[in-house]
């Protein structure tokens, strides 16, 4: 809901490793509460965990006033593979990365995805502060927080600069996101809401500049779902009074939830914390996509104690397919936001399992 959570990069798990029958197996660390995060160090990459991702999106505006909608997105994930093999090639690491466009004006997603593995400079994930890669994608912070991302995808190129203007939101318990019934279905989860973004969007060789906001998270885990998960829905958003809301809720193979929390912090710091009993998804439209048949809540009403917040899509089709490298087929889309029933922000909605459920 990289995402996002945890269970974004969960897909990768998937994609085999080249280690021999005989290998050692890594042993990864587990998700542990009451362990504090400390920054910068934990703005970097957490090999000793399995999963991890940087997760940036967001709303763009053009000179002319037009909206656009982006997301980029780098999942390291750890294999099985002997971690004593000294070998320059072995496959440890797998970085891989998604990118995607929305423009009102097309009518459906624009994506891209690559996926390598980690090492000689062309894919890493490194320790101490995000710095990311996959060839020529890059996500990179600067010692004053703030983010540079530059991605070539297939039909179009994104250079954005992405300015915290808040400081990090530690999701869950100070950082520690319960993800299930189970304490140990748990995340390492913090967000940047409210970040200010400028740069470039260039499509047919035509750069035009850009201003937004955006949100990004950063989680890292070993833990996977319930078995029970089939999916889940996600929503982080940045409301025009300087507030920021996260929401998710997993669904079982039933339809039913299985668990759901949500967060809203208010422009001065203070957060409130909604229990997976005080926080409803309901569908208010559902959307059917051409490609895989699959249909969508893409019109939400998200309850998180008694206030109702309404999502209504930038445009119905953002229907991501990652098949080549994730394994998945995910909504992820631009959304605006209304607080009963009043126009209160933007965001973006993430949700999954909706072609088939998830394989975890």
């Amino acid at each position: 809901m990289t995402g996002c959570f945890i269970f974004r990069i969960l897909f990768s798990l998937l994609i085999s490793s080249a280690a021999c029958a005989f290998a050692a197996s890594p042993q990864f660390s587990p998700v542990l509460p009451d362990k504090p995060m400390t920054f910068p160090q934990d703005f970097g990459a957490h090999p000793g965990f399995r999963t991890e991702w940087w997760y940036a999106t967001g709303w763009l505006e053009t000179p002319d006033k037009k909206p656009l909608g982006f997301q980029i997105t780098f999942f390291r994930s750890a294999t099985d593979h002997d971690p004593a093999n000294p070998s320059r090639f072995a496959p440890k690491q797998l970085i891989i990365a998604h990118a995607a466009l929305s423009d009102p004006a097309i009518g459906k997603l624009l994506h891209d995805q690559k996926s390598a593995r980690e090492g000689f400079g062309l894919a890493y994930a490194k320790k101490g502060n995000t710095d990311v890669k996959v060839d020529d994608w890059r996500l990179i912070r600067d010692a004053g927080g703030r983010y540079q991302a530059t991605v070539k995808a297939r039909d179009f190129t994104l250079t954005l600069s992405l300015t915290p203007s808040q400081p990090p939101m530690r999701q869950g318990d100070d950082g520690f996101s319960r993800k299930g019934p189970q304490p140990n279905q748990a995340s390492y989860y913090y967000s940047e809401p409210q970040l200010r973004v400028t740069g470039t969007v260039t499509r047919n060789g035509k750069p035009v500049a850009v201003t937004g906001s955006a949100w990004l998270d950063h989680e890292w885990s070993t833990s996977v779902l319930d078995a029970d998960a089939a999916g889940w829905d996600w929503v982080g958003a940045n409301l025009d009074d300087g507030s920021a809301l996260m929401a998710f809720r997993i669904r079982s193979k039933s339809g039913g939830k299985l668990w759901a929390h949500a967060a809203l912090r208010d422009a001065a710091g203070r957060i409130t914390q909604f229990k997976p009993d005080d926080v409803r998804f309901n569908a208010d439209r559902m959307w059917r996509s051409p490609r895989t048949n699959a249909a969508y809540p893409v019109a939400t009403t998200i309850q998180t104690g008694a206030i109702r917040w309404q999502l209504t899509p930038l445009q119905d089709d953002q229907e991501l397919d990652s098949r080549q490298s994730t394994g998945a087929v995910y909504w992820e889309g631009a959304v605006r936001i209304a607080r009963d029933g009043k126009p209160a922000g933007r965001g973006y909605l993430e949700m999954t399992g909706y072609v088939k459920p998830l394989k975890l």
